[in-house]
């Protein structure tokens, strides 16, 4: 066997620690930068709402739910980081960007909390009614994606986008255009109304 310079030694030591210290932190930083993920069913399927899964990003500070319901599929992104979120409707193949009412919807802390807790995981409509967001949509395109932040303007590049502006105190009972309703895990229900939704 090869004898080693002192020097070489402490090299070759110091290498096998940093290794053994960076595999460590990878181990104990990892589930709290990851992605936490949870899949909703609804197995009756009366209301249409077909699977729903939602990730959570801490370190982008971002929210993104998927309903895949055949046609009536839609994806959803809550960029708290900008205070926007933005819906892609499959059907209509149109974006729909939005401020965030953040007195109505959940905090990404608390809807981190809830995926990791799984207490969403096959809960269905028995629980508190959700709380309800009506949207009129412009009819004019967004010109510029870039002022929407880099996630949304992702989600939304290449397809119609508009912007929604929330109409305070509004009723769907009394609403005169048409409107595609997301129910988001059975947590918030938004109706996007106007020209650009109707089917």
């Amino acid at each position: 066997m090869l004898a080693c310079s002192s020097v070489h030694c402490f090299r070759e030591d110091k290498m096998k620690f940093t290794i053994v210290f960076a595999g460590l932190l990878g181990v104990f930083l990892a589930p709290a930068l990851a992605d936490y993920n949870i899949n909703v069913n609804d197995d009756n399927n009366n209301a249409g709402s077909g699977q729903q899964s939602v990730s959570v990003n801490n370190e982008h500070n971002v929210a993104n739910v998927d309903n895949n319901n055949g046609w009536n599929s839609w994806n959803s992104i809550w960029d708290y980081g900008n205070g926007f979120a933005a819906t892609r409707l499959f059907q209509k193949k149109i974006c729909i960007v939005h401020k965030m009412n953040k007195e109505v919807l959940p905090s990404i802390q608390s809807l981190d909390a809830l995926v990791k807790e799984k207490k969403l995981q096959g809960k269905g409509p028995g629980g508190p009614p959700p709380k309800g967001l009506i949207y009129s949509v412009n009819p004019n395109k967004v010109d510029d994606l870039s002022k929407l932040g880099v996630n949304i303007a992702n989600m939304c590049r290449g397809i119609p986008t508009y912007m929604a502006e929330e109409m305070q105190g509004a009723s769907l009972l009394f609403y005169s255009e048409k409107c595609f309703t997301t129910n988001i895990l059975w947590i918030v229900n938004i109706s996007f109304c106007g020209e650009k939704v109707e089917y």
